[in-house]
């Protein structure tokens, strides 16, 4: 059996969210900064003020203190970029919570920890 691609975690934590939170749907959305792009794509968005190393996802609710929850999704095996790194820096210093996330339970145990 092949692994989970991100995406496909990814997937499942959004389909999870919009059935548990329906109320909070709107307000986990996904960054689409990845993929592979033209050059020619990936200059109107770096025009358009898209930045490298963003998280994944966003729960754009405040709780615990926190301003936002920024989710990175990561398979088992995967890693953040120096970019990302550094994107999760300079978020929690805006008093932003940020994980990584690799599978559905951890997203699940993140995001119900988060709200309650």
């Amino acid at each position: 059996m092949r692994p989970e691609s991100e995406s496909q975690i990814q997937h499942g934590c959004i389909t999870w969210f919009r059935a548990q939170y329906p109320s909070l749907s709107r307000l986990l959305f996904a960054v689409p900064n990845g993929g592979k792009r033209d050059s020619r794509t990936g200059a109107q968005m770096k025009y358009e003020g898209c930045i490298r190393g963003v998280a994944d996802l966003i729960l754009l609710v405040p709780k615990k203190g926190y301003a936002s929850l920024c989710i990175e999704m990561k398979t088992l095996k995967g890693v953040q970029s120096d970019e990302q790194r550094i994107w999760q820096r300079s978020a929690e210093r805006a008093n932003n919570k940020y994980v990584v996330c690799r599978s559905l339970e951890e997203f699940m145990n993140e995001v119900n920890s988060y709200l309650r």
